[in-house]
């Protein structure tokens, strides 16, 4: 398929219709269908994306069921002032084959000290849970040592629970979360800490095994 602009990803819905959803840095997804990309983006949010070096448009990932009776999507991306903005977008009622720009439901966000290390990846695992990759906030060697800082939640991969967030929640916790429960006020989103730029990931489907490209 030819005429992408900055394709930074690629992935299906799961939901066995072929089509294949590209993510193009500047703040589009695209849909390729039989080797074509369709004239019309499936959400085009370029009007609020920062893009440009390691910011943009970085990553999006579809919920277990996605169709009908799940009809929205999670997008992973840099806002106006550059911070990380975690979002659900859902189909547009009027037509099912693109995403609402105006349903947008911002679920985190993160400021970003610099323009670099913003990570970029969202998935979504075994147990529906959604995974969140995010950078250690840039320039080099992380040097307000944020990586390493359970108090902050850049320089992780966060597990969080958007399916089952009650009461106004934009998520809830997963009980088994690493540090729940434990002393020091850890952020309880941390599955993972340590890391540098977890731009790209991926679940085992087999094993649940998360392999991370930091």
């Amino acid at each position: 398929a030819g005429g992408l602009d900055q394709p930074v990803f690629v992935t299906n819905a799961g939901d066995g219709s072929g089509l294949l959803f590209v993510a193009e840095q500047p703040g589009r997804i695209r849909v390729v269908e039989n080797g074509e990309v369709r004239p019309a983006p499936f959400l085009d949010i370029t009007d609020r994306v920062t893009s440009g070096g390691e910011r943009g448009l970085l990553g999006f990932a579809f919920p277990p069921g996605f169709g009908p009776a799940r009809p929205s999507a999670y997008v992973h991306y840099s806002g106006d002032d550059g911070a990380t903005v975690i979002s659900e977008f859902r189909l547009d009622p009027n037509d099912t084959g693109r995403l609402d720009p105006s349903s947008e439901r911002v679920l985190l966000t993160e400021p970003q000290p610099y323009p670099n290390h913003n990570g970029g990846w969202i998935g979504v695992d075994a147990t529906g849970m959604q995974a969140n990759g995010l950078g250690d906030g840039g320039s080099g060697g992380d040097p307000e040592n944020r990586a390493s800082d359970l108090g902050t939640i850049l320089g992780k991969m966060l597990r969080i629970d958007v399916l089952g967030a009650t009461g106004g929640q934009a998520y809830a916790i997963p009980d088994d979360n690493p540090f729940v429960g434990l002393d020091g006020n850890p952020r309880l989103e941390i599955l993972h800490y340590g890391l540098r730029n977890p731009f790209r990931a991926s679940i085992d489907p087999a094993t649940g095994d998360l392999w991370i490209g930091d």
